[in-house]
């Protein structure tokens, strides 16, 4: 058993991988030297398996696992959390936008007693719209969902072993590991920081790949989109009522007659959207189930090394 595993997804990182593992060496060698760097690498298109893979000839403590084929960031993440050994693993992006020089500040406090540690990224260079939305999402989450998650939180993490071995027994197909850590409901601690700007490539996690991340926090640790349902039924009966008690003391005190047909058209026009989106809603929960009913695996793995087993 290591002391410390650093689990790193890559996913056409081959500019930043090399500075990455040096500057982790920097930090870990004299604080934890018995540690292991854990490359999971999803499929990239560029060299980054290879750069990987010369790096695990020279030092058995990095390892690499290689993806038969793109499952994305959660399932990578996975795939290295299944293989860890260490007594605290830490989660981290490849870019350097998650400073490796922050590690000692998480071991300090994980020695202090808290069993998850969550970096928030305090400042943070992003456009305005990714800002917006990004802050509407988790309130909504949070406003619908029993557990709560503090916005601007990433993959940027250190857990205790004890943590990291409930994780694994927790084996449903549409991860959202932020909300799966917190459901487990072990003390935590939030650290803020500063994200710097990425340094090299471009970045992997696309407009749809985070809309298709929030979704899977929203639909797997919220009922907002059931309650949602419920909350527009609701008010467009109340709004019904309203109208047609508007409709009928103008007819009797004002002789007002109204062509329903026209009304009613509109009406029913708008009635029809709200369903369409009800009805996309329950797809998604549909969909959902059907993912997991399958039982197929997370990941599929083509090749790994310097593990032992």
């Amino acid at each position: 058993m290591s002391d410390i595993s650093i689990i790193v997804p890559v996913l056409n990182e081959q500019d930043n991988i090399l500075e990455l593992v040096d500057a982790l060496k920097k930090v870990l060698e004299p604080l934890l030297p018995d540690y292991e760097i854990i490359f999971v690498d999803d499929a990239s298109s560029d060299h980054s398996l290879r750069i990987i893979k010369e790096l695990a000839l020279e030092n058995t403590k990095i390892k690499f696992i290689s993806f038969s084929r793109n499952f994305g960031q959660q399932a990578a993440i996975t795939a290295g959390l299944d293989f860890a050994q260490g007594k605290a693993i830490i989660t981290m992006d490849a870019d350097l936008q998650d400073p490796p020089q922050l590690i000692p500040e998480m071991i300090k406090a994980w020695k202090a007693g808290s069993e998850i540690v969550l970096m928030r990224r305090e400042h943070r260079n992003d456009g305005f719209f990714k800002r917006i939305t990004a802050s509407a999402y988790y309130y909504l989450l949070n406003k619908f969902s029993e557990y709560k998650l503090k916005d601007n939180v990433g993959e940027f993490r250190l857990i205790d072993k004890k943590v990291a071995d409930e994780l694994r027994n927790l084996k449903e197909k549409t991860r959202y590991l932020r909300g799966m850590i917190i459901w487990l409901g072990y003390s935590l601690t939030y650290l803020n920081y500063d994200r710097p700007n990425r340094k090299n490539g471009k970045t992997g996690f696309s407009l749809l790949k985070m809309i298709r991340l929030g979704m899977n926090g929203i639909l797997n640790f919220s009922l907002l989109p059931l309650r949602l349902a419920l909350v527009v039924g609701v008010l467009v009966i109340i709004l019904g009522f309203l109208f047609l008690g508007y409709i009928t003391l103008d007819i009797f005190l004002n002789d007002v007659l109204y062509p329903l047909y026209k009304l009613l058209s509109v009406i029913t026009f708008i009635f029809t959207g709200f369903l369409f989106v009800l009805i996309w809603i329950i797809g998604e929960y549909i969909g959902k189930i059907y993912n997991e009913v399958k039982n197929r695996p997370i990941y599929l793995i083509r090749e790994k090394g310097n593990f032992e087993i």
